[in-house]
């Protein structure tokens, strides 16, 4: 605590605008349990819709959520059964879906912003902050921003979905557009570098690099994981794998928390085979949105991870019609699937198919059996890609039930072992290394703290900074007074 530099000045203004607007603001220790939330919050709840632009929604950024109550209850996830993966180890996927926004990735924005809320280091009354993004990140930040009643700036791909733009646009973002699809990360970066030399109102929250990000997943969600994994565990049950699109590589982050509880669990980072950066040092643009690729993130501890799988964008295309068309719904009917899961599928966006379809891949592979659990992270739902759908009806007609009948057999159940790699020590450390090429040679990082990266002690210590922000966060509520008006 001592070591945090606290700009009063800033810090003041801020606690009065809180005041002002009744922002009261949640500690992670909550966003992990719930049950720690005071009851003159929980109270009012129950009035509020799960996406209002209200205050109090900064509760909602949590697993738990309840849609029916609208308060909490048990970590929210969706079991794949093998009626559709094809294979008997147990495939569980958070959803992202019940957070505000519609994406978990508001806890990321959260993770990034608050301790420099909390520490002055960002004025929320003369400066506006920009959220480099391939669409989930930015509009989670833009969430947190109009709570603030301050301007966020958007950066994300232009070829990301309609519906992105749109909710920005909605919400009262600034929005920039940069060139190519979400493996064009350095676009993301170059318009960040020309923000910083021009516009001097603008703090970036860069969540690649940021390790907000990477505390809140691993003391967050982390924790949701393992509650999830003893929800179905049963007497023999073994937490095999944790499944987890890289992206910011925040997510991922979570598999930290994983190994401290299950010493041989397998962490897998999953990314498209078209930009295949993980698995081959390869580059190229793909369908699997909100994937940022052709780099290894700052925030990405790869010491930690032991496998990667490359998910081809087809598969999951073909999956997004089989989950949400009404042949593919009525084919997996046919198949056994039942209606109450046939209801949820829609909770599955395009990246949470592909995790689930390495989740398949890493099943085959390991041969795992009944007894072992694969825990994976369905980022948001198939409500973002509608327009997406429309797009494969007019390239490709109208879906069919012998269509829907191939593509189960074939791009899901019918995956195979091909585009695993298991890494070696040596292995990691070679990921490790491309960060060089991104964070040394053009985002100003130093080679020395590179090195620091690879201490198993930096990360722990990173993770462990959640309990020094909450101390600031009660800190900075008891000054504002909204919980005890708010009592």
């Amino acid at each position: 605590m001592s070591q945090i530099k606290i700009n009063e000045a800033v810090l003041e203004k801020t606690v009065k605008r809180c005041r002002d607007r009744k922002v009261l603001i949640p500690t992670f220790a909550q966003m992990k349990d719930p049950s720690k939330i005071p009851a003159a919050v929980k109270s009012q709840l129950p009035k509020l819709g799960l996406w209002d632009i209200n205050p109090l929604n900064l509760f909602r950024i949590n697993w738990h959520n309840d849609v029916k109550t609208g308060l909490y209850g048990d970590v929210n996830f969706v079991e794949i059964p093998r009626e559709i993966s094809g294979v008997d180890a147990r495939i569980i996927g958070l959803v992202g879906k019940y957070f505000p926004t519609g994406a978990h990735k508001v806890g990321a924005a959260f993770g990034c912003l608050v301790p420099r809320l909390m520490t002055g280091e960002f004025d929320p009354s003369t400066q506006k902050a920009v959220w480099p993004s391939t669409g989930n990140y930015c509009r989670g930040g833009a969430f947190d921003c109009a709570l603030l009643d301050t301007t966020a700036v958007a950066i994300l791909p232009e070829g990301m979905s309609r519906e992105r733009f749109d909710w920005l646009k909605k919400i009262g973002a600034e929005v920039i557009a940069t060139p190519g699809c979400e493996s064009n990360v350095k676009e993301i970066y170059d318009k960040c570098w020309d923000i910083k030399k021009n516009r001097k109102d603008c703090v970036i929250f860069n969540q690649f690099e940021e390790f907000g990000n990477a505390a809140w997943h691993y003391n967050v969600t982390g924790a949701a994981v393992e509650e999830a994994f003893n929800k179905v565990k049963g007497k023999n049950g073994r937490l095999a794998a944790y499944v987890s699109a890289t992206g910011s590589a925040g997510t991922i982050s979570a598999g930290d928390y994983v190994r401290t509880i299950a010493p041989h669990v397998r962490v897998a980072a999953t990314e498209a085979l078209q930009c295949p950066t993980l698995y081959q040092n390869g580059f190229g643009d793909h369908r699997i949105e909100g994937i940022g690729d052709k780099h290894i993130p700052w925030v990405h501890n790869v010491r930690n991870t032991n496998d990667v799988v490359a998910i081809d964008d087809e598969n999951t295309m073909r999956a997004l019609r089989l989950f949400n068309e009404p042949a593919g719904r009525k084919v997996l009917k046919q198949n056994g699937v039942s209606d109450a899961l046939l209801e949820q599928l829609p909770l599955l966006g395009i990246s949470g198919l592909c995790n689930m379809i390495a989740a398949i891949k890493m099943a085959k592979y390991y041969e795992f059996d009944r007894d072992d659990v694969i825990v994976t992270i369905f980022t948001d739902s198939a409500e973002m890609y509608q327009s997406r759908l429309g797009e494969l009806t007019a390239s490709h007609g109208p879906y069919s039930e012998l269509q829907a009948a191939i593509d189960l057999e074939r791009y899901v159940r019918g995956v195979g072992i091909d585009y695993v790699k298991e890494l070696g020590y040596h292995d990691q450390k070679a990921l490790h290394n491309l960060k060089y090429f991104t964070w040394v040679e053009q985002q100003g990082r130093t080679a020395e703290e590179l090195r620091a990266l690879w201490s198993p002690s930096f990360w722990q210590e990173k993770f462990a900074q959640a309990a020094e922000w909450d101390k600031l966060i009660e800190s900075f509520n008891e000054r504002t007074g909204v919980l005890k008006a708010l009592s």
